[in-house]
């Protein structure tokens, strides 16, 4: 496949490498004759193929973003791929200075931000911030049913009744926003003194902003009050910020136990440190 899609994308390529921890689209780091470097990008279907390039013509005038060198969006053989040039930069560490966590408060603030357009309807990115509760349901109940075989009894059944209970406790939905649902670390690319890349945009939505703080306090804010302070400083300099410690609790045990079903959907042998993560995440949720 990734000789076709050199064929098609007319590209000279002197050595190319698969990019580890891409954990749903396959990606290929491509080093041309020229010096230049690309990526090639194949999403995991072609829905997603598409709603990554309405994602890259609705933020590219608001947010950075690595450039869009081409796409092809397959035949009946193929998904598709995406073309894209490198980023400056390297993935978002706790180690960043203070400075860069307000730089990532304040991109974080501009996406959420970005109003979906008014005159132009996007196929495959979808606003369900209208039914936002009946969103997270379908999300928890789809994922529980792969979710079920890898948990104990006592303990699926805990987690039905926690979900049950804790989603009444939610305040009024923030939005509708166009929300990443899954900014992390490892999708937020910075240099010594900017952010220089926001990456992957295969799971967008329109919805509430409250499910897209999860993955960016668990694995980053967390870590260091100071960056945490500096995200909130960086945010609200753009727009309010709702009150997380009210929203975290519910969306870190149910992304912990969405992430638990998506091992299992996607094959627990090859995220099995990503299945014992998450399920250390739920047990302490929900203990």
């Amino acid at each position: 496949m990734l000789e076709k899609l050199i064929h098609i994308f007319d590209l000279d390529i002197q050595h190319s490498a698969p990019v580890e921890n891409s954990f749903s689209s396959t990606v290929y780091r491509c080093v041309q004759t020229s010096g230049e470097t690309v990526y090639i990008k194949i999403p995991f279907s072609r829905v997603k193929l598409f709603r990554e390039l309405e994602a890259y013509r609705l933020l590219k005038a608001h947010i950075p973003i690595p450039t869009l060198l081409d796409f092809w969006t397959g035949d009946e053989h193929s998904i598709g791929a995406l073309l894209l040039k490198e980023s400056t930069g390297v993935q978002l560490s706790v180690d960043s200075s203070a400075t860069i966590a307000f730089q990532v408060g304040q991109v974080h603030a501009k996406m959420h931000s970005i109003p979906q357009p008014a005159n132009q309807k996007t196929t495959y990115i979808e606003n369900v911030f209208q039914e936002w509760p009946q969103f997270l349901d379908r999300q928890f109940y789809s994922f529980a049913i792969d979710a079920k075989p890898l948990l104990e009894e006592s303990l699926y059944n805990k987690a039905i009744h926690t979900f049950e209970k804790m989603k009444l406790q939610l305040p009024e939905s923030d939005g509708p926003s166009f929300i990443h649902m899954d900014f992390r670390p490892g999708n937020i690319l910075v240099t010594s003194s900017e952010v220089s890349s926001l990456i992957d945009f295969e799971t967008v939505r329109f919805g509430s902003t409250e499910v897209d703080f999860t993955k960016i306090y668990r694995d980053y804010l967390s870590h260091d009050l100071q960056l945490y302070e500096a995200y909130q400083e960086g945010y609200t300099s753009i727009r309010p910020l709702i009150d997380l410690e009210r929203v975290l609790p519910f969306y870190r045990f149910t992304d912990a136990f969405n992430s638990i079903g998506w091992c299992n959907r996607r094959g627990l042998e090859q995220n099995i440190d990503f299945y014992e993560r998450n399920l250390d995440i739920l047990k302490a949720e929900i203990s």
